[in-house]
């Protein structure tokens, strides 16, 4: 008995050695790659164009003091500009993006500035004046936050500081004739508040690794100046200034180049 399972156990171990030999060698592989959204995190450039429009609520009033002359009016304008800026955000909790940035903004928006009172001090039968003010230049720093409401599209709302430069006018009678006045350049200081949506380019099917769109609104709310009137040739003062105090609107779209962004990492 025990030589028959003895040599039923050696031709049992000397099939299966030779079942084994016949099968194929075994082979290895890797686990398939997980994809991993790149970071936000880095420097970024961006250029752009776009437009808007500026109001503002105006009245004339007596050199050094506060007394209005004629009742305030409204007045503005509006044009197109084009846009270069900088910035670095920083991605954190996941889906959340804090920045800061800067930009400028150059063209020309285009509007009246009025002076609407009867007469003008010292120069007896000139009447209601209008000159042509323009928005040249804008520029801006600021943060920003947002939210990737997709991996590759960012939502965000941004404020800080902001400046402009206004142009100098020519003064024209309402008949359309030289008055002999006129109100040189000048400067305003203020904030910004706004917000807008920036998103790789291949959500549109463009393979461009680190090249986004990004479009924003923005409001720049800018404090009180006192415009004077002045005498064409001598810059002497008329005796009256144009208090202004403009709100700027723009609505801007911007190629973005996010140099960390190369596509989409891949982990094994």
């Amino acid at each position: 008995m025990k030589k028959f399972l003895l040599a039923t156990t050696a031709l049992a171990a000397l099939t299966g050695s030779a079942f084994a030999a016949d099968l194929p060698a075994r082979t290895y592989t890797k686990a398939p790659p997980i994809a991993v959204a790149p970071s936000w995190t880095g420097f970024y450039v961006f250029g752009g164009a776009g437009g808007g429009v500026w109001d503002s609520s105006t009245f004339t009033k007596l050199t050094g003091s506060g007394t209005a002359l004629g009742i305030g009016q409204h007045m503005g304008g509006d044009g197109w500009f084009g846009t270069v800026g900088a910035g670095y955000d920083w991605q954190f909790n996941g889906s959340w993006v804090v920045g800061v940035f800067g930009d400028g903004q150059f063209g020309s928006m285009r509007g009246t500035l009025q002076d609407p009172t009867p007469t003008t001090a010292g120069i007896p039968g000139i009447g209601p004046l209008t000159g042509t003010i323009k928005d040249q230049d804008n520029w801006a720093a600021g943060v920003r936050l947002g939210y990737l409401i997709a991996p590759n599209v960012l939502s965000y709302v941004n404020g800080g500081y902001s400046g402009s430069h206004w142009s100098k006018t020519a003064q024209l009678t309402l008949a359309g004739f030289p008055s002999g006045i006129h109100t040189n350049n000048f400067n305003l200081n203020g904030g910004f508040i706004g917000g807008g949506v920036e998103n790789n380019l291949n959500i549109f099917g463009i393979t461009a690794p680190g090249w986004f769109m990004k479009t924003e609104y923005r409001a720049a709310y800018y404090g009180n100046k006192n415009v004077n009137e002045l005498f064409n040739g001598s810059n002497a003062l008329v005796g009256r200034d144009i208090a202004f105090k403009p709100l700027v609107q723009t609505v801007e779209t911007s190629l973005v180049y996010r140099f960390n962004w190369t596509g989409p990492a891949v982990r094994y």
